[in-house]
């Protein structure tokens, strides 16, 4: 929207109205669009200190599905009447804190809405790379990159000369971290994915070594032909059946980085354990959980290495994009079947 001037040109008007999705109710197993709300919120002044931002990009990721649960985590669950939040990149539109004027791009937590406001300490300034989409920001120049980062350097500790296998490999995650582990050094990167398409994105675009469809056969049949000589790191995205079958071939001195276990975020019954855990002291392995959000301090040491290996083409990324506010529920539940390509992103203007 614009608005015209005796004496100069239109000049953009900020948007009053935000446009969010709210959690209507908890669900019970997989969600469905009726455990969501459309809401439009009209926007009140903005007070001293705070700005008002045009989204451009919202994230939609697994873990959101967690959050939608009244239990107790890393981060407090989802208000049931109340918007939604993750990760979003977008412009300021209007401002009173001169540390963000208009126009600056800015990096937030106010997702799942179209336009959002607050403090301005609650959005980080980020400048746009030439030729690269903003949407980068959440994912390979954003917590998504970093997650795959700090999973392989901090809490698997990877070597030059091991092996990796990814689970949910195809997934934002998942393809950064195929692609990092071979840039440090890994011999031999192994991927997991749920269609035959996606298996050959993994080895003809994204480098991994190796990869197979666990639809095929068992996890625990399949992995062993693929790594004949163990593996030394495995990335977990998935648990259940890959985590057992990881178990089953992890070398001496073996690290397991759980990152996340999208098998079981819709099951509405328990999930018995690996049937293989005393594997962990006949081979000395190390499993350690982790959540990105403890591990913020290394986002600069990550843009550093990340910058240039994106710049240069070393890493190469993809997005899925639903375009508008009003179909982000789509692409939430679309993602959790898995039928993103990289990165799930809703684009809003």
């Amino acid at each position: 929207m614009t608005a015209s001037t005796p004496t100069g040109p239109a000049v953009p008007v900020a948007p009053s109205v935000s446009t969010q999705i709210h959690l209507a109710s908890r669900p019970t197993g997989w969600p469905t669009p009726e455990n969501f709300r459309t809401v439009r919120v009209d926007l009140p002044d903005l007070t001293p200190g705070q700005v008002r931002v045009a989204n451009t990009f919202v994230s939609v990721d697994p873990y959101m599905r967690g959050r939608m649960n009244d239990v107790k985590s890393y981060v407090p669950p989802f208000a049931v009447g109340e918007a939604m939040t993750g990760g979003a990149v977008g412009e300021v539109v209007a401002s009173t804190a001169e540390s963000l004027p208009v126009g600056t791009t800015v990096l937030h937590q106010q997702g799942w809405r179209d336009v959002a406001q607050g403090d301005a300490a609650g959005f980080t300034a980020v400048t746009p790379v030439p030729g690269v989409a903003d949407s980068a920001f959440l994912g390979v120049l954003g917590m998504t990159g970093l997650t795959a980062w700090v999973g392989l350097t901090t809490i698997a500790s990877l070597r030059p000369g091991d092996t990796v296998f990814v689970s949910g490999a195809a997934g934002a995650v998942g393809s950064a971290v195929g692609q990092i582990a071979r840039l440090l050094g890994a011999k031999r990167v192994i991927g997991s994915a749920g269609s035959a398409e996606k298996v050959r994105l993994l080895t003809e675009r994204y480098g991994f070594d190796a990869a197979f469809n666990y639809q095929d056969a068992p996890v625990r049949e399949q992995l062993p032909t693929h790594a004949p000589d163990g593996i030394d790191v495995y990335f977990d995205n998935v648990g259940g059946d890959h985590l057992e079958a990881a178990l089953d071939v992890l070398n001496r001195d073996g690290r397991v980085a759980l990152c996340g276990a999208i098998s079981q975020y819709n099951t509405t019954e328990k999930t018995p354990g690996p049937d293989n855990m005393a594997n962990l002291v006949k081979q000395g392995l190390t499993l350690r959980g982790f959540t990105v959000g403890f591990h913020l301090d290394q986002a600069g040491e990550y843009r550093e290495k990340m910058g240039p290996w994106l710049r240069d083409g070393d890493v190469v990324t993809d997005e899925t994009v639903i375009d508008g506010i009003d179909r982000a529920v789509d692409g939430f539940l679309a993602m959790m079947r898995g039928e993103n390509v990289g990165k799930m992103v809703i684009r809003t203007r």
